[in-house]
């Protein structure tokens, strides 16, 4: 192996490409502050409490974010620890943005799953882990809040085991809950690890580290009053529980669980540091070409987000890309393999929420920021070899639709600009009526807040005033075969559209309007997304 493959395998296997999965409110911005401040990122982090938050965090640039107090987009952060490049892809946590999320999961190597210690495995997180499962990337838990009352532990791991189907394993265990709360039990190292002193926004905690076995007299004392309930929670683990397998790990077949207070920082560094441990490098990526090893293949990679007026003086796009294979150096030149045609890299950034820094080279697992004259779609492809194209990423079925009215007509220009450029974000789903024209265009949203996001943004920055009439549609789908719209020209349950790229739609009040449907012509063939191949090869037909 050369120089240049040597460097370039030993950056691939120190980079950690992850995201964290969580239901709203489970703690999701104060781990993610928590973590930068222990890569050096940030100097002070700032709880994020609704409305009440005295300082927005890092990863929440919008201006909608900081006044509401919850994340509703995807945000790259990146640091460095103990030899490690980290790069934490980090998601909003609401429902209504959920899309958003899936993309952004395409482009992690792993996933951080947080769980509120109190209310255990919620709707949400559900449906994000199902995303995690079908992509088979590794799953880690952190059961976070243990410094307030919750409910108890072994039965948190039932419920996980239970209601997601994978195998929980404690890689460590509670030491007290609540205000008791003093540390945890590291079942890998066979030692106590106990914290005090801890505070939000500082690293300020102090770990005393206690070796010996649970039963050991040092480790009894340390324990305290808790002492033979940690005992008899891991004599349960050591006899009944499921054995920790590193491969079972990878395959997405165990989680490696923790506990800890990402508010008071008691437990965070053991599970970054184990975390770093345990978590894949970047891997192969799967290709019209097959498998796509990161270090063998020249340099390639993935557009999975797009986002305007990151920088609002300047009313620019960047197109998010995930290195995949070689080196990316800024400057050379590539192929845009969807339009076959050759783009410079130029003007390369790496991206810290909204802050940026020029960027000479990336590695595969590392995200650059590349700025977008309006070529790039999410999806796309960029690489030294011409021909490869990777899996697409899914797009996924609105279910809330409303009509765009807009009050001044002077203003139609910039609203359709602006309604372009937010639907190539992934904000909405823009759907044109046959034969009405781009005056008073259809948006389709997977929830009903992401409605709310396009006004403001249009607002803030489009100054356009957007109004929003709801419509009684709730599924959307694409007709694959044995389409024909004059069937459906006089049908109130049942209206024909076209999406972005001029596809018929057929939109349906109701699941029943879809069933019957399908019994009157059973020729027709359906879809649930736009797009035409899924990324394991299916096809996205359905009858």
């Amino acid at each position: 192996m050369d120089a240049d493959r040597r460097t370039l395998a030993r950056e691939v296997a120190r980079r950690r490409t992850f995201a964290i999965i969580s239901h709203p409110d489970a703690g999701k911005t104060t781990l993610t502050e928590k973590l930068l401040l222990y890569g050096g990122a940030l100097r002070e982090a700032g709880a994020v409490r609704a409305q009440k938050a005295a300082r927005h965090a890092t990863s929440d640039w919008l201006a909608l974010e900081k006044q509401r107090g919850i994340s509703v987009s995807s945000s790259v952060l990146h640091f460095e620890h103990r030899g490690c490049r980290v790069n934490l892809l980090d998601t909003p946590g609401h429902r209504d943005f959920s899309e958003d999320t899936y993309r952004t999961l395409v482009a992690a190597d792993a996933a951080v799953m947080l769980i509120d210690a109190a209310k255990g495995v919620e709707a949400q997180t559900r449906k994000l882990f199902e995303v995690c499962r079908l992509r088979r990337i590794p799953i880690f838990t952190f059961v976070n809040k243990m410094d307030r009352e919750g409910r108890d532990s072994l039965a948190l791991m039932s419920e996980i085991e239970d209601v997601l189907g994978i195998d929980a394993v404690p890689l460590n265990w509670p030491i007290g809950m609540g205000r008791d709360f003093r540390g945890v039990y590291d079942r890998l190292s066979r030692a106590a690890l106990l914290f005090s002193g801890g505070r939000h926004g500082t690293l300020e905690v102090d770990e005393t580290r206690i070796d010996g076995e649970p039963d050991s007299a040092d480790v009894r004392a340390a324990c305290g009053p808790f002492a033979q309930a940690v005992v008899d929670g891991l004599e349960l683990l050591e006899g009944a529980g499921v054995r920790f397998d590193r491969q079972a790990v990878a395959t997405g077949g165990q989680t490696p669980t923790f506990f800890g207070s990402a508010l008071t920082n008691y437990g965070v560094l053991p599970f970054l540091d184990r975390f770093l441990e345990l978590a894949p490098p970047p891997g192969p990526q799967r290709s019209n070409r097959g498998l796509i090893d990161p270090v063998e293949h020249p340099f390639s990679g993935f557009v999975f987000k797009i986002q305007a007026n990151m920088d609002p003086d300047h009313r620019d796009r960047i197109a998010f890309l995930r290195v995949c294979s070689g080196r990316f150096e800024r400057g050379a030149v590539t192929v845009h393999t969807r339009t076959g045609k050759p783009v410079r890299l130029a003007r390369s950034t790496l991206v810290m929420a909204q802050e940026r820094e020029e960027v000479e080279e990336a590695f595969p697992g590392d995200v650059v920021g590349l700025f977008d004259p309006g070529i790039f779609r999410i999806g796309d492809t960029l690489s030294d070899e011409p021909s490869l194209v990777y899996a697409g990423i899914p797009s996924f079925s609105p279910e809330h639709f409303a009509r765009v009215e807009v009050a001044e007509v002077m203003k139609r220009k910039a609203l359709s600009r602006g309604l372009e450029q937010l639907a190539q974000e992934g904000v909405v789903q823009i759907f044109g009526e046959p034969g009405a024209g781009s005056s008073a265009p259809i948006l389709g949203a997977v929830g009903p807040l992401q409605f709310e996001v396009l006004q403001h943004r249009l607002e803030s920055e489009y100054r356009v005033a957007l109004q929003l009439t709801p419509l009684p549609w709730t599924i959307a789908r694409w007709p694959r075969a044995g389409f024909d719209p004059d069937a459906f020209r006089f049908s109130e349950s049942v209206q024909v559209v076209r999406d972005r790229d001029e596809h018929p739609v057929l939109l349906f009040r109701s699941a029943w309007n879809l069933q019957v449907t399908r019994d009157k012509y059973p020729e027709l063939v359906l879809a649930e997304t736009g797009d035409a191949v899924q990324p394991g090869g299916e096809a996205a037909g359905e009858r």
